[in-house]
């Protein structure tokens, strides 16, 4: 007699969430993981059949096998299946293809944007089905991506490099850095002055700026070059300064709005300079253990439990004059007003108590979100300003001051603020100089982006969803279109500018920015059920694959990309030539692939001048290794495998007549492993 099925069986995505749903909800259920989607697209093929109405052939990945066959047997011994994965596009995705692998005819589907006790018991007290058009808009999304991959990628092998290539809103967020640098070095820099007045009042010192000549008031480059601003200042030395007017006025400023995922990666990255993917990494793990509520979300609203919980802490440790009920309304008409913005679950477990259970980092995060969003229902601070006009001759000057008066959410979630005292002054008061301060300015070129301002930049073009914008940062990292300068400042590598190029010229819909903010509404018109997902496949590959196919005779591969240097092969004789890889140029003989000779190209700026030591011949250059990774090497490589993580520098090892070599901290030692000092050590 077969054994009664007397468990639930849920299905979560994710082992961390299916342990902290297990807690709450007891041991009728049984709460397993998918670890993600357990069907994809083939990595072998395209897997999308373009006649057939765009029909995806779907696979087993062999990671999500074992976890598949978990769940079948699971499923055998359960009496109902439920379907937990996340809210969002791909968490509804996930649950469709686990109803197909399946083979699901019953089934129940519920969401929550919190892992909290009654979310959970409020979601299994109303389960639906699957809702096809959240589905649909995930498919669209997916299978416009591959096919720009796919499809687009052997085209760069063939003109640019192998191994290159090309994503929807990769290439749009690449454009955007590109375009950066192209500003960058366009930009001509121009020169202006601004003049302050050290003045005196009451024994007291303060400054004031220049802001009027004639009651008119100048403009940022009203004082072009030094002759001007030493004319003006000529003409204000022995003045005398009254005070002409005061305005004082109470200041107000508000806190700032709850976290989205795109303030959340930017507010991260400027306190703590956490990545992008750092930053969401860690919102997974405090959402899975039911420490927040879900982290990908492009939405302001707060729910009126969250409120009153605020309320009920605010007055218990602050008293009432600093509660202040606040709701917010999400600008973006495509946010999904149904899902919160990022909060704590619940307001009264305090960061301090969480010091035992998370990882620094992760109560960092934690701190961060509970502060941002307890600040919210909080009063404003509010500050005395005061603005004082002194007149001059022709001229005139403005001081201002600000002083706190009262904190309010400040209290809770400190931000910068600068407190200026003036001296207590009256109108007609006569203040003395005691020198002018001219100074030179010059206008500053627009900065590169960091992953924080990247980001912003995605959102206000509508490039990308909440879920996306640190994938797409990683990926044009990884693919080596785009590196880190010192600064951490996200630059393009020669190769991204390359590739940039190319799509600008042949593929401009592929990176111009209304045209992919533009297929993000119509995704999102689909998730409404307002548009049908083929439909919008057909309107966009039709006319791609028509573009692509002429593109393919049309585009000459860079003569460039393979011009000769006055130099022969050392294996077979033949000509060397440049040649550009996925990583950049580098040298190659002619004869491939009769010959495989290769090396690096020798980088002036990267060339240490010293010698290799190993084989006397080469040149120590500096290297990368395919994870961007600087390390040190001959330039001789492969005939020669001299290597080293620390910098080789020009002083001589007395002992064995090696180059020494410089740590990161400095620290100098024998750059060969052999050397009978390091051994003496």
């Amino acid at each position: 007699m077969p054994a009664k099925k007397e468990k639930t069986l849920v299905i979560v995505e994710s082992p961390t969430k299916s342990k902290t749903i297990q807690k709450f909800i007891g041991s009728s259920f049984s709460v397993l993981s998918s670890f993600g989607h357990i069907r994809d697209l083939p990595k072998s093929k395209l897997g999308i059949d373009v006649e057939n109405n765009f029909e995806a052939q779907y696979v087993i990945p062999v990671k999500a096998r074992k976890a598949l066959k978990t769940l079948k047997d699971e499923l055998k011994k359960s009496s109902n299946v439920i379907l937990a994965t996340d809210e969002d596009r791909e968490g509804e995705a996930i649950a469709f293809h686990l109803k197909e692998a399946l083979d699901l005819k019953d089934y129940q589907r519920i969401v929550f944007h919190e892992i909290t006790k009654e979310a959970i018991k409020n979601a299994l007290d109303n389960p639906r089905k699957i809702d096809m058009n959240l589905v649909y808009s995930q498919f669209g999304r997916r299978i416009l991506d591959r096919l720009v991959g796919y499809k687009l990628s052997p085209l760069l092998w063939k003109k640019i490099a192998r191994g290159l290539s090309a994503g929807r809103v990769q290439s749009a967020a690449l454009r955007l850095i590109v375009k950066r640098e192209n500003d960058i070095k366009e930009f001509k820099s121009q020169e202006y002055w601004t003049i302050q007045a050290n003045l005196e009042a009451e024994k007291e010192k303060f400054l004031a700026n220049l802001n009027k000549k004639n009651d008119k008031v100048l403009d940022k480059f009203a004082i072009p070059d030094q002759k001007e601003a030493e004319k003006i200042t000529e003409e204000l030395k022995n003045a005398s300064y009254v005070v002409s007017d005061i305005q004082r006025k109470e200041t107000i400023r508000n806190p700032l709005s709850p976290f989205t995922t795109s303030s959340l990666q930017q507010t991260a990255f400027a306190i703590y300079r956490f990545p992008a993917r750092k930053t969401m990494f860690l919102a997974q793990g405090l959402y899975e253990t039911g420490l927040i509520t879900y982290h990908r979300t492009d939405s302001l609203n707060i729910s009126g439990f969250a409120i009153n919980q605020a309320k009920e802490y605010i007055l218990k440790e602050f008293t009432e004059k600093y509660h202040n009920f606040r709701q917010y309304k999400t600008k973006s008409k495509l946010a999904q007003e149904a899902h919160e913005s990022i909060r704590p679950t619940d307001v009264f477990t305090v960061p301090e108590s969480l010091k035992e259970k998370l990882q620094r980092d992760q109560l960092k995060l934690y701190d961060l979100i509970w502060k941002r969003f307890l600040a919210t229902q909080m009063k404003p601070a509010i500050f005395d300003s005061i603005s004082v006009n002194i007149k001059t001759n022709d001229y005139g000057f403005v001081a201002n001051g600000q002083t706190l008066r009262f904190d309010g959410f400040l209290k809770v979630y400190p931000m910068k603020f600068e407190e200026t005292t003036l001296p207590n002054l009256k109108e007609d008061q006569i203040v003395n100089l005691i020198e002018l301060l001219p100074k030179q300015h010059f206008t500053e070129p627009p900065s590169r982006y960091t992953e924080a301002t990247l980001i912003k930049a995605l959102e206000e073009n509508g490039i990308g969803r909440p879920s996306t914008y640190a994938p797409i940062i990683s990926t044009i990292q990884t693919r080596n279109y785009v590196e880190k300068d010192d600064k951490k400042k996200l630059m393009p590598t020669e190769i991204g500018t390359m590739v940039d190029g190319l799509l600008v010229k042949h593929f401009p819909e592929i990176v111009d920015l209304k045209f992919t903010a533009e297929m993000e509404k119509e995704l999102d018109e689909i998730a409404e059920g307002q548009k049908e997902w083929t439909k919008v496949m057909h309107e966009f590959y039709t006319p791609f694959s028509k573009n692509l196919e002429k593109k393919h005779e049309e585009i000459a591969k860079k003569e460039t990309l393979h011009e000769k240097i006055d130099e022969q092969c050392p294996d077979c004789g033949s000509d060397l030539v440049l040649k550009m890889g996925r990583f950049g140029k580098f040298i190659a003989c002619s004869n491939f692939p009769k010959c495989k000779y290769t090396r690096n190209i020798k980088d002036e700026k990267k060339d240490l001048d010293i010698k290799c030591p190993k084989c006397k011949t080469g040149d120590i250059v500096e290297k990368r290794t395919k994870r961007r990774k600087i390390f040190y090497g001959c330039s001789s490589y492969p005939n020669c495998d001299f290597a080293s993580w620390d910098k080789p520098i020009k002083e001589i090892c007395k002992e064995c007549g090696w180059p020494m070599a410089e740590t990161k901290r400095k620290q100098k030692h024998c750059s060969n492993p052999d050397c009978p000092a390091l051994k003496k050590d």
